[in-house]
């Protein structure tokens, strides 16, 4: 019973250091709750998005036209209307404040679709430079399998060196021909010096 006791109280001390870093409950096999945030969150690959769809609408003619319509369109209504419809009098003050809102807000708009395309084009950069390093030791181990079929060609037997292998092997043939034909009285060496000879002298032949 005691070493019972004993083994449970074993069991219930865990050491210090793995129970104070966790809190009690805490699972390892289960996901951790959501923490609350005070702070709203947003997606920031829709954010990117948006960012660079108003850069380049900022970056277009169309842009520009627009704001220069609107910009004359509110100089004249403040000066031409009655004072009774007139909401930016001169000097303009209010137009001054939305066109430096405009800027403020324009300026991290753009700095952030640069940031952007910075990184799809470290990433592009990376893989050519990746994909030109797989081109580079593909044609190095190309040119070293040409290297060594150049090398096992030049043992081949070529057509020329077939062809004047067989023109000596004929000079030798006429060679021993001749000098068979010499050496033997009435004997030709072929067939066909014996079909030229005459019908009349075959007897002598035997």
């Amino acid at each position: 019973m005691a070493e019972r006791d004993g083994g449970r109280e074993g069991r219930d001390r865990s050491p210090v250091g793995a129970t104070a870093s966790r809190p009690r409950g805490f699972r390892l096999d289960q996901p951790r709750p959501p923490r609350r945030r005070v702070v709203p969150e947003w997606d920031p690959e829709a954010f990117g998005r948006l960012s660079e769809k108003i850069a380049r609408f900022l970056g277009t003619g169309r842009f520009i036209v627009w704001m220069t319509v609107v910009i004359i369109v509110w100089v004249l209504w403040n000066i031409a209307a009655p004072d009774v419809v007139r909401f930016d009098s001169y000097p303009f003050i209010f137009l001054t404040l939305m066109l430096s809102l405009q800027a403020s807000y324009a300026a991290p708009l753009i700095l952030l679709a640069q940031n952007r395309q910075d990184d799809r084009d470290r990433v592009n950069l990376e893989q050519d430079r990746k994909q030109n390093e797989r081109s580079i030791a593909d044609t190095e181990y190309l040119t070293r399998e040409i290297a060594a079929l150049r090398a096992g060609l030049g043992e081949v037997a070529t057509r020329d060196w077939i062809r004047s292998e067989l023109q000596d092997l004929v000079r030798e043939l006429e060679l021993e021909r001749r000098q068979e034909g010499t050496g033997r009285s009435g004997q030709y060496a072929f067939p066909a010096e014996r079909a030229n000879r005459p019908p009349g002298r075959d007897a002598d032949d035997r």
